[in-house]
C-alpha cells in the first residue's frame, strides 16, 4: 500500500493554532516559590488504578519540574524497572528535600483489581479525612473519579486521565466542581490527533481497539472518533478487548487478537490507550500492523512511535506537562485552592514519526511532516 506522498498545509496550520479555552487562566496571582508549611515540610500522597508507564513517566517529570523550581533537591533520577512507581515512591522518599516529603506509606494502587478498587478507595479517603497529608496524587482516570468527590477536603491533583471531563472528574475546563480538586485537562488533544492522522494518510477505514465499558470508550477517546467520523466520512472498525483487569496477560492477548482482526480489514489503526498495550505487547502489535502495511497513530504519544508505531503527536517526554503539574502544586503549597488554577494544558504542537515504520508500510513521509517532528526515529528495537 502506498500513501500521499504531499500534502497541504492545513493540518500543520491546524496544529500551530492555539485552541482558546474559556477559563484557561488562573483565578488570581499565586507564587511558585519554595515554601515551608508552617515550619514543616509539605506531605505528599499518590493513588492509582493499577501500573501504567505513563503514569510512572509523569511521575517523573513532575518531580523533575519541583526539582527545578527548587522545592526538591536537583538529583539524577533513575531509570525504574517496569511500568510500576512503588518503587519510584519509596526512592524519591530518600530525595534532599526542605519543603516536600513524599510519605513514604502513602503510595496506594488498586492493581486494576475492580473488587478490590472500593476498598482501596475507601482507605485512602480515610487517610485523607486524618488530614496528615496535604496533597494527594490521584493518577488516571480510576483513581480521579474515586477522589473526586466531598468525602475528603484534602487539595487533590489528577493527572494522567485520558478526558476528566467526558468521565465527569470534573464539571468543565474552568470549575472542577470541588474547590478540593484539579484535574489537568486538554480537550481538543485527541481531536487534534485524529485530524492530523487522517490529514496526512487519508484512510477510509480506521480500526479502533478499546474495551467496550465507559472507562474503556472513554481512554479510547470514542466520542472524538465517533465526531470525526461523520464529519470527514471515514469508517470506524471496532474491536473489543479487556483493559482494566489484574491479568496484563489476558489484556495484552485481547489487544493482539483485535489487531489481527483489524489489519485486514483497515487501512489505518488508531492504538488507544488501554492496560493491554504496553512495553510487553507493543513489539508484537507493531509487528503485526507493519506486516499488513497498516499505519498506525498513537494515541499515548511518542514513546510507542520510538518502539515502532508510526506516529503520534509529541510529547516530549512528558517534560512540558510534569512542568505544568509542579507549578499547579507549587501554587497549591503557596495557599492557592485547587480549583483556583488553570486545568487547562495544551502540549506544544510537535510530531514524532518513525521512519523504519514508514519504511516498512509504504509510507513516504512528507517534507511538512519531517519539518514538523521534532522527534524523529530511524529503526524499530528488536523485540
Amino acid at each position: 500500500m502506498r500513501f500521499i506522498k504531499s500534502l497541504c498545509t492545513v493540518w500543520l496550520c491546524m496544529l500551530m493554532i492555539p485552541f482558546a479555552v474559556a477559563g484557561a487562566a488562573d483565578k488570581g496571582v499565586f507564587a511558585t516559590a519554595p515554601v515551608m508549611n508552617n515550619g514543616e515540610r509539605w506531605r505528599i500522597g499518590y493513588f492509582e488504578g493499577g501500573e501504567y508507564i505513563d503514569y510512572q513517566k509523569v511521575l517523573t517529570e513532575t518531580v523533575k519540574g519541583l526539582m527545578a523550581l527548587g522545592w526538591i533537591d536537583k538529583t539524577e533520577i533513575p531509570a525504574q524497572p517496569g511500568e510500576q512507581t512503588a518503587q519510584l515512591w519509596q526512592w524519591l522518599n530518600k530525595v534532599p528535600s526542605d519543603y516536600i516529603e513524599f510519605v513514604p506509606d502513602a503510595h496506594y494502587s488498586a492493581h486494576w483489581d475492580e473488587s478490590k478498587l472500593d476498598g482501596v478507595t475507601d482507605k485512602v479517603i480515610k487517610r485523607l479525612n486524618q488530614h496528615d497529608l496535604d496533597l494527594m496524587i490521584a493518577m488516571g482516570t480510576l483513581a480521579g473519579k474515586a477522589l473526586s468527590n466531598d468525602r475528603h477536603d484534602t487539595p487533590t491533583m489528577v493527572l494522567s486521565t485520558s478526558d476528566p471531563l467526558a468521565t465527569g472528574i470534573i464539571k468543565s475546563v474552568a470549575d472542577s466542581g470541588y474547590d478540593h480538586i484539579h484535574a489537568t485537562v486538554d480537550p481538543n488533544r485527541y481531536d487534534r490527533q485524529v485530524r492530523v492522522f487522517h490529514d496526512i494518510v487519508g484512510f477510509k477505514n480506521l480500526g479502533v481497539a478499546y474495551e467496550n465499558s465507559d472507562n474503556g470508550r472513554s481512554y479510547a477517546a470514542l466520542d472524538v472518533v465517533e465526531k470525526l467520523s461523520a464529519e470527514r466520512g471515514f469508517n470506524i472498525v471496532r474491536c473489543y478487548t479487556q483493559s482494566d483487569i489484574s491479568d496484563m496477560t489476558v489484556a495484552e492477548a485481547s489487544v493482539e487478537k483485535c489487531f489481527r482482526e483489524l489489519a485486514p480489514q483497515v487501512d489505518a489503526i488508531y492504538v488507544t490507550v488501554q492496560g493491554g498495550v504496553n512495553e510487553q505487547s507493543i513489539a508484537s502489535l507493531v509487528k503485526i500492523a507493519n506486516d499488513n502495511g497498516v499505519p498506525t497513530f498513537s494515541q499515548s504519544g511518542a514513546d510507542e512511535v520510538r518502539k515502532g508505531f508510526l506516529l503520534s503527536l509529541s510529547q516530549a517526554g512528558f517534560r512540558y506537562v510534569g512542568e505544568f503539574h509542579a507549578q499547579t502544586f507549587a501554587k497549591v503549597f503557596n495557599g492557592a485552592k485547587p480549583n483556583q488554577l488553570a486545568q487547562f494544558f495544551e502540549e506544544p504542537p510537535r510530531m514524532a514519526v518513525n521512519l523504519k515504520t514508514a519504511e516498512i508500510v509504504g509510507f513516504n513521509p512528507p517534507l511538512l511532516l519531517l519539518g514538523a517532528a521534532d522527534e524523529v526515529y530511524r529503526d524499530i528495537p528488536a523485540d
